[in-house]
């Protein structure tokens, strides 16, 4: 049962919940795991001024997703940043992609499954996710949010991303806030809860 975590990142809060996904995921029993990169379509010159070039270092090692990787898995769980209260361009051009797999029902089935970065508390992060679900419903994806049995989103302490349409992280305005450990381990238990999803819709 393969599962696989396609992020867009750019200053690495995105890739750091991206991260927890995965480990999450690879928690259950026969979950194959890869961690995926869309392509970065910004210009070096650009990713320089807006003082992200040191920030991507982090995950420059991670493979780009290609069309295939969709098509293998059983499931997919994509991360993106907000943008305006979208996916990122760079997120949407890879999605865009994908007409042969749709005339195909090549995702049909699958389980899919979004979370998101935003700079504050109310910049968009449930209507990323739920206008991002409009696509995986195009492909015929089974979408999967995170349950309320994840007490953890309903955190009021401290402030924290989550709900019951995905896990998601608060960056701040300068984006010097890093994911906390509250909104990691919503992360990893989206990641758990995707493929065991995916596990039993695999397994019909």
């Amino acid at each position: 049962m393969k599962v696989n975590v396609i992020f867009h990142s750019l200053y690495g809060h995105v890739f750091r919940m991206a991260e927890a996904v995965a480990e999450g995921a690879r928690g259950v029993e026969g979950a194959q795991v890869k961690l995926l990169q869309v392509r970065e379509t910004l210009p070096d010159d650009v990713i320089a001024k807006m003082n992200a070039t040191e920030a991507r270092k982090q995950f420059a090692h991670v493979p780009v997703a290609t069309l295939d990787d969709l098509s293998e898995a059983d499931a997919l769980i994509f991360g993106t940043p907000t943008r305006f209260g979208n996916m990122s361009a760079e997120m949407r051009a890879f999605l865009d992609s994908t007409g042969a797999l749709w005339a195909k029902g090549a995702l049909i089935g699958k389980a899919g499954s979004v979370f998101v970065s935003t700079a504050t508390q109310h910049g968009g992060q449930e209507s990323t996710i739920l206008s991002f679900h409009t696509t995986l419903l195009h492909h015929g994806m089974v979408i999967v949010g995170m349950p309320y049995s994840e007490a953890r989103q309903m955190t009021i302490s401290e402030i924290s991303g989550g709900s019951p349409y995905g896990a998601t992280t608060i960056a701040g305005p300068a984006g010097d806030r890093q994911p906390s450990a509250n909104e990691l381990a919503m992360a990893g238990f989206q990641g758990a809860h995707v493929a065991a999803i995916a596990k039993k819709l695999s397994s019909k």
